[in-house]
């Protein structure tokens, strides 16, 4: 094979040749860049960027068709949803969402009657269907019995035959044709046009002049290129490819354009439309394996079909959560709880873990006990419950105790009791697009500290407390990412404290903005925050924003980048500073991270290590110049992510940040962080 580029693509969807410009167009998705249909230039091999791929699959990228006529390319996004078909205008670059939640893929485009065709999925039924322009609607062709499925298909050049690989619930694959014309009159029986057992056939297309197929197969092991002549009904093969060659494309009567597989993806490549003198087959180690040990062939389990399904069913009927509510698990555990005075006390407990069969319902509950008499008598015992129902969570407290406030600066226990109920709802669910609110409700007694902030102490010990927010966020990776690269997300939240007859409320905004640079793998993100207490209260602390520390645990759970969080600020005490509004912004570059091949043994080894620079401005009480203060802080982390008994994944994680201000004197924090799974 001849290369057509200087390097892989990554995935690729099915690929489509413009005679006029000279170009394949295919879907991509490459590590470090976002998924998105290309133009290659056969001549050059220079390749653009031509339009975006939202929601692009692992493998296959997109499903994707072209009308030359109308220079239109349809492709679908969301591919690990409900699949919205989208169609791009080559002329202008514009795209188009023609239909939501079509869930339609195997896209082919007839050019005698500028139908889309495809294959619909849903509840485990495969569907032929037939979208006529403007492409709004689908129409029901046929479809398939339970256990067959038909992909890949393309149409002639004439528009009067449709081919697609079938396959069957015995794993027998076939290559099919259909007269679209007996279709549309409701005759849906298929010829085969040849048998392929095991070994499934994928993406054969139609040559331009319609005489030939091209496809690919792992008939001798290896993915090669086959070509059927459609007259003389023969198969033959056109390649001897060591790593596997897919994606045919016909380009002309002597050339093939192939996508060669390599370790880095698919390497756009072309062979010789000709037969070869030989294709040699693989060996496999396990059929060698079945072969001369033959007891491992009554290894195989019995078919399903043996199985007496009805004789395994245990009750029929409506399934009621309640009704199978249990206990899943008891444990003794370890807290940390901080009294008054602020001095740290363990407890020692006991956890217990309530849930329905398919964990719709849930109640987990904690109960512990510090023995310590320099304690007040009334704060000793810790309960804590939390029960989860749906959208639905309730959470109840008596000086509620934490595992991690044993293990670092950032501490949730509380004295006194509190009783909270939340709500999260979702309004759009398109991913990556995400909408959604949540409402909570919580009340609480005998506080001496601040529910919401742990250095700031309550002016009174009564609270009833409402927090409503709507967030946004549309976020992306490219494939081998570690975590999001790009992508948007925005965050409304309005609180509203009551205590004293008095009514304390804060409103406040949080966004981010992340782009792709062209470094593999790194990003740069922009985040910024604003918040203000409505009704001109002041100096309250029910009424204020609170900033200050990392916020990681040295034994963390959470996420390991709080840095990232609204309330963090590297470099000063936590809670240390404060202001009835503020203004926050912060820039991150997070670098490519360095990936370990062989570091560690099987049971502990490292995976990534990923380093991220990161400054911050805040200003707080904004419009009172006396009160006013300015920080600046910048910094670094360091996260390692590595495997602790063969597969849990664990973060350690060095941090170092530097604060300093007008009128205050500079300021420095180390951090230290291991997350276990």
């Amino acid at each position: 094979s001849r290369p057509l580029t200087d390097r892989a693509l990554g995935s690729v969807s099915r690929a489509y040749y413009d005679s006029t410009s000279r170009s394949i167009y295919v879907a991509v998705r490459y590590p470090g860049q976002e998924a998105h249909i290309a133009a290659i230039d056969v001549a050059s091999g220079q390749t653009r960027r031509i339009g975006k791929v939202p929601g692009a699959s692992g493998f296959y990228v997109t499903a994707l068709a072209f009308d030359p006529a109308s220079r239109t390319l349809f492709y679908t996004t969301n591919n690990s949803e409900w699949r919205h078909l989208a169609a791009l205008d080559l002329g202008t670059g514009r795209s188009t969402i023609l239909l939501k939640n079509a869930r339609v893929g195997d896209l082919a485009f007839n050019r005698a009657d500028r139908s889309l065709w495809g294959v619909r999925h849903d509840n485990g039924s495969s569907t032929l269907v037939r979208l006529p322009p403007p492409y709004h609607e689908w129409d029901q062709v046929q479809t398939l019995p339970y256990g067959r499925d038909l992909y890949d298909l393309d149409i002639s050049p004439d528009g009067s035959t449709l081919i697609g690989s079938m396959s069957e619930i015995s794993g027998d694959q076939r290559l099919v044709r259909m007269s679209i014309a007996a279709l549309l009159q409701g005759d849906t029986v298929p010829e085969i046009l040849y048998e392929f057992g095991e070994w499934s056939p994928s993406n054969f297309v139609f040559s331009p002049d319609g005489k030939f197929l091209f496809g690919s197969s792992y008939y001798s092991g290896v993915s090669n290129i086959f070509r059927y002549d459609v007259d003389q009904e023969d198969m033959e093969p056109l390649s001897n490819a060591e790593t596997g060659f897919f994606k045919p494309l016909p380009v002309s009567r002597d050339s093939v354009v192939v996508f060669r597989y390599t370790s880095r993806g698919f390497l756009p490549s072309m062979i010789a439309n000709a037969v070869p003198d030989s294709v040699s087959a693989i060996n496999f180690l396990g059929n060698e394996i079945a072969a001369t040990r033959t007891e491992v062939q009554e290894w195989m389990p019995p078919p399903s079909s043996g199985i007496n399904l009805d004789s395994l069913t245990t009750f029929t009927g409506a399934y009621r959560s309640l009704g199978n509510f249990k206990l899943n698990s008891a444990y003794p555990v370890v807290e940390g709880y901080r009294d008054t005075a602020g001095t740290y006390t363990v407890a020692g407990g006991v956890r217990l873990n309530f849930s329905d069969r398919i964990g719709t319902t849930a109640l987990d509950v904690t109960s512990s006990y510090s023995p310590y008499h320099n304690l007040a008598s009334d704060e000793r015992l810790h309960l804590r419950a939390v029960f989860r129902h749906w959208n639905w969570r309730i959470s109840a407290g008596l000086n509620p105790a934490d595992f991690y406030d044993l293990v670092g600066p950032t501490l949730t226990s509380r004295a006194g009791y509190g009783l909270g109920v939340q709500y999260h709802g979702t309004l759009i669910l398109d991913t990556p697009r995400n909408l959604g609110y949540t409402l909570q409700l919580a009340g609480y007694g005998g506080l001496k500290t601040l529910p919401e902030y742990q250095g700031v102490a309550a002016p009174y010990t009564s609270l009833l407390s409402f927090t409503g927010s709507l967030a946004y966020e549309s976020l992306r990776r490219s494939l081998g990412a570690i975590e999001d690269e790009l992508g948007t997300t925005w965050d409304v939240t309005l609180r509203s404290n009551y205590a004293n007859d008095k009514r304390y409320a804060r409103l406040s905004l949080d966004a981010s903005k992340g782009f792709l640079l062209p470094l593999r793998h790194s990003s740069l993100w922009f985040r910024a925050s604003a918040g203000a207490a409505l009704a001109g209260v002041r100096n309250e602390p029910f009424a204020s924003f609170y900033f200050g520390g990392f916020g990681n645990n040295w034994v963390d759970h959470r996420d390991i980048r709080q840095f990232r969080e609204t309330e963090s600020f590297p470099g000063i005490d936590i809670n240390s500073v404060g202001g009835s509004n503020y203004g926050r912004a912060q820039v991150e570059w997070t670098t490519p991270p360095l990936r370990f091949r062989r570091v560690g043994i099987p049971s502990f080894y490292f995976r990534w290590a990923a380093l991220s620079f990161f400054a911050t401005g805040l200003v707080t009480d904004l419009d009172d110049t006396e009160l006013r203060r300015e920080r600046v802080s910048a910094g670094a982390q360091l996260d390692v992510r590595l495997v602790t008994l063969s597969h849990l994944d664990s973060t350690l994680s060095l941090g170092f940040g530097s604060a300093w201000g007008r009128g205050v004197s500079p300021s420095s924090a180390f951090m230290f962080s291991f997350k276990i799974m």
